[in-house]
């Protein structure tokens, strides 16, 4: 809480820092006076059994003093108090921990001053010198020798000298390994962050429980174990895990398992993620330490899902297709026997199971074609393409940490779907297009395709309004549900066509080059609504009096404007060059290549083949400029009504660029053939030369023929 919502309380100017407790003090003692809340934090009173008829009032004056106590601190104090219940021992808490505080920093700075060269010779990594100082009386490899209390251990590591750490180690005691800095942090921890894993199985050998000591100096506080994972320290967080208690993990005992699922699916650690799962499925749908749920971290990472990732390009997608993926070796080697989870092969033989969201038709095609080779052209391809064999397990173990999430929330009543926020998990999805997500869902509870958020919407309804096509075609599996569903509306009094009469998302219209072809996609998915609901869908109005297709006019305005800027510019573009080109061919036609025969007045190569190809590319490129040049004034000339852009504009616009594309290649085509006629006698190679201008002048117009696009 910040220090003006405190002040506007009325409780002290500014909350509990550091530096202003004896100033916080007296602001809140009077406070506390003035509301007759004193007694209970001095106890000037005894506390009254639970059976009296006191105790109900001191009770409320208990939490009231609390609350007031609470408040005034910022939220790293009240951390370190949070599960207090008493108002005494929340103000006794406070006290000492601040009043002592100066002394205690004095004292420390004058013990840590005299380890200064035992501090500097761990720096350099120099081990005769730190071996010699550790054998003076008093430089014990506990000592606390740094200002934040760091021990020669703590030094160590945070500056990377691992073997040094390691000597160090063997010179400790299993308690000494157990010291804190003032950040809270063990030695363990430290290596954790740094990853080592052969200086921490040797701490752990000596001291198992230092995987049990959690940092409670503050909010952020974690076990080795998360710690690893937060710095995506996969081979650390492995052996750690192995090492890790599995009941302080249970969602019963705290929110240590929650936070480690968490850290785990954002650090793509997904093996230890399905370990801990089968261990506990509620873990899912348990909140963590930073207030999230594990579902949701899925609902907003595309990256995990084939459908929500980046596209592949072509030879990627069919390497996608036609690798086989096996799990990882499994790097979790525990002896709890109360592990069930499914054996290697299982696991192989249901991830190939899984379908493939890349292209399934691609993926069938390619098992049929390699046949009986597969396995061999899997382990060929995982060689070729480790990054492409990487993602497909990514996904397929993704997919598998889901399910088991999912299979969970059938079991969930309203009021807990509501806590955890299902809603704006599918809100989430969604709008990130993770079909599978969606999918899963379906398939774990059907019932939730009923389900309304706060504004009365479907998973259907955002679907229409994100305009995530492939996530609203699930809506045509469910036979005559999908009717009941199509009658729904929102609490706008929309219906699905008055959704899909809604302007598409910016990341959506992105897609699409050119505002006019916007149009066109938007207009597309209306009629795409509007041919599944029923017919009195098109003209029901909602709140604000409006029948579809007048709210899609309203919303379309701009873009129908902005489409219209663009197919004129184009067309204006293209109508100048098609007309120069015409006006050139037209010409040529009458100055053929050699001249003409005076006598005859015919053309003097009339008889050679290469005079044909250049009177015929000549006529054709003739014909396709002029149908370009008059494909582009019917766009000038056009209206701009909505139904305009669905296919009439840009059926005119295809065929206009495509037909100028097409006369700039034949007329380059005429080109080469009149300098071959002219040259070829002197200039044998004046053919090759011509092809060579051609070639460029035609990958010039296509890119030029794009970019306008």
């Amino acid at each position: 809480m910040g220090t003006t919502n405190t002040a506007m309380l009325g409780l002290v100017h500014e909350e509990l820092t550091e530096d202003n407790y004896e100033y916080w003090k007296v602001c809140l003692e009077r406070y506390l006076i003035s509301q007759g809340l004193w007694d209970v934090v001095s106890e000037t009173k005894a506390r009254p059994a639970e059976d009296s008829d006191d105790y109900e009032d001191w009770r409320r004056k208990n939490a009231l003093a609390l609350h007031a106590i609470q408040l005034s601190c910022g939220p790293d104090i009240f951390y370190k108090f949070r599960k207090t219940t008493s108002a005494k021992e929340a103000w006794e808490h406070l006290a000492p921990s601040h009043l002592t505080r100066p002394a205690a920093e004095e004292i420390g700075e004058r013990d840590h001053l005299r380890y200064e060269t035992l501090y500097k010779a761990i720096e350099k990594g120099n081990w005769k010198a730190i071996k010699s100082l550790l054998d003076h009386p008093y430089n014990t490899v506990r000592a606390k020798i740094s200002s934040k209390g760091d021990t020669p251990l703590h030094v160590a590591i945070l500056d990377g000298h691992v073997h040094i750490a390691e000597k160090l180690v063997n010179l400790m005691s299993a308690e000494d390994l157990e010291i804190t800095n003032e950040f809270g942090n063990t030695a363990l921890s430290l290596a954790a962050i740094n990853g080592s894993t052969k200086l921490a199985k040797i701490m752990v050998n000596k001291n198992p429980k230092l995987v049990t000591i959690e940092n409670d100096q503050n909010i952020d506080g974690h076990i080795p174990v998360i710690v690893a994972a937060l710095y995506n320290r996969k081979h650390m967080v492995h052996y750690l895990y192995d090492k890790t208690p599995i009941d302080i993990l249970s969602p019963e005992k705290g929110d240590r398992g929650a936070t480690l699922l968490h850290c785990l699916i954002t650090a793509e650690i997904y093996d230890v993620a399905l370990h801990l799962l089968d261990q506990y499925p509620k873990l899912g749908l348990t909140k963590d330490r930073f207030g999230k749920y594990t579902l949701r971290i899925l609902a907003q990472k595309p990256s995990a899902f084939p459908s929500g990732s980046c596209k592949l390009v072509f030879w990627k997608r069919w390497i996608y297709s036609c690798i086989t993926v096996h799990p990882l070796p499994n790097a979790i080697k525990h002896s709890r026997e109360s592990f069930q989870g499914p054996s290697d092969e299982e696991n192989t033989r249901s991830l190939q199971q899984e379908p493939s969201a890349v292209g399934s038709g691609l993926e069938s095609f390619c098992y049929v074609a390699i046949g009986p080779f597969r396995e061999q052209v899997s382990d060929l391809l995982k060689i070729l393409a480790p990054d492409v064999y990487h993602r497909k397990l990514v996904h397929r173990e993704a997919l598998k940490i889901l399910g088991c999430i999912c299979k969970e929330i059938p079991k969930l009543n309203e009021i807990q779907l509501r806590d955890i926020g299902i809603d704006e998990m599918i809100h989430d999805s969604i709008k990130l297009g993770i079909f599978e997500f969606i999918d899963e869902l379906i398939k774990c509870d059907p019932s939730i395709i009923w389900r309304k958020d706060s504004k009365g919407r479907t998973i259907f309804s955002h679907a229409i309004v994100l305009r995530q096509a492939k996530i609203f075609s699930l809506i045509h599996g469910f036979g005559t549900k999908k009717s009941i569903m199509a009658h729904r509306h929102d609490i706008f009094g929309n219906n699905y066509l008055h959704l899909a009469a809604k302007l598409s998302p910016p990341t959506q219209l992105e897609h699409v080059s050119g505002a006019a072809l916007q149009m066109q996609k938007e207009l597309q998915w209306f009629k795409e609504v509007e041919n599944m609901v029923q017919p009195k869908c098109r003209e029901e109005l909602n709140e604000k009096n409006k029948t579809p297709s007048a709210l899609f006019t309203d919303e379309h305005k701009e873009l129908a404007k902005d489409g219209e800027r663009w197919m004129k510019n184009t067309a204006a573009s293209g109508m100048v060059v098609g007309t120069l080109i015409a006006a050139v061919m037209f010409t040529t036609a009458f100055t053929v290549p050699g001249g003409n025969n005076d006598t005859t007045g015919l053309p003097i190569f009339l008889k050679y083949n290469e005079f044909l190809v250049f009177v015929v590319s000549n006529a054709l490129s003739m014909f396709c400029s002029s149908t370009s040049v008059l494909m582009f004034l019917g766009i000038l000339t056009a209206r701009y009504e909505e139904k305009d852009f669905f296919r009439s504009l840009p059926m005119k616009v295809i065929i206009g660029l495509s037909c100028l594309f097409l006369s700039i290649v034949t007329m380059m085509v005429a080109f080469g053939a009149a300098i071959y006629i002219t040259l070829h006698q002197r200039f044998p190679f004046s053919f090759i030369l011509s092809i060579t201008r051609m070639y460029r002048a035609s990958k010039q117009a296509q890119i030029t023929s794009s970019l306008t696009c």
